[in-house]
C-alpha cells in the first residue's frame, strides 16, 4: 500500500472528521478518503465504458433487421411475463 500526502481545505477535513465521529460508517479519515477516491475512479471507469458503447453504436449502428429482431424478442418477453405474479 502506498501512502499519499494531500492538502485539503480545513472545512473539508472538518466534515470528514464529522463522518468519522458519527461512528459506524467510517473508522478513520483514511477510510473516508479511500472510499471517496474509489467512487471517483469507479465513476470514471463507468463513463469510459459508456463512451465506448456509444462510439461502437455510432461506428456500427444496428441494421433494420437487428432492430426488428430486438423488437420481436422484447414483445415476446413481455407477452410471456407472468404479470399476474407481480400484481
Amino acid at each position: 500500500m502506498t501512502q499519499v500526502a494531500v492538502k485539503l481545505p480545513d472545512d473539508l477535513v472538518r466534515q470528514v472528521d464529522e463522518l468519522v465521529a458519527g461512528g459506524g460508517v467510517f473508522p478513520s479519515r483514511s477510510a473516508v478518503i479511500r472510499r471517496g477516491l474509489e467512487a471517483v475512479v469507479e465513476a470514471q471507469r463507468q463513463q469510459a465504458v459508456a463512451q465506448a458503447y456509444e462510439r461502437g453504436y455510432r461506428e456500427l449502428p444496428e441494421s433494420e433487421q437487428e432492430l426488428a429482431e430486438a423488437t420481436r424478442l422484447a414483445v415476446t418477453a413481455i407477452q410471456e411475463e407472468p404479470w399476474e405474479k407481480w400484481w
